[in-house]
């Protein structure tokens, strides 16, 4: 099982970025995907999430509105497109996995995660 996170970068505030998550190993299309972040020095904290049919989508607050989650089942890629960004959107971006529909925003949901791709936001 492998998730491969790339896309992450130097932007400057209120720029843009775009995520991808490319996954093997399992069957992508059957697994909800989620995004997590993990600033220096601060605990892991929820993103974004998908459920396995591409519909429904949880955000957290601090980036509703900003940050958009997608997937295509067909390349078992997820992807995150992020807008408008603040420095406090600065951390290390996880792609995970989870066989679950529910509490997709707790971390312990999820069974594969991919190695990180680092953002940063600033001038």
């Amino acid at each position: 099982v492998q998730l491969q996170a790339s896309g992450g970068g130097l932007v400057q505030p209120g720029g843009s970025l775009r995520l991808s998550c490319v996954a093997s190993g399992f069957t992508f299309s059957s697994y909800s995907m989620g995004w997590f972040r993990q600033a220096p020095g601060k605990e892991r904290e929820f993103v974004v999430a998908i459920r396995w049919g591409g519909i429904d989508t949880d955000y957290a607050d601090s980036v509703r509105g900003r940050f958009i989650i997608s997937r295509d089942n067909a390349k078992n890629t997820l992807y995150l497109q992020m807008s408008s960004l603040k420095p406090e959107d600065t951390a290390v971006y996880y792609c995970a996995a989870s066989r679950n529909n529910r509490r997709l925003w707790a971390g312990d949901e999820y069974v594969y995660w991919g190695q990180g791709t680092l953002v940063t936001v600033s001038s």
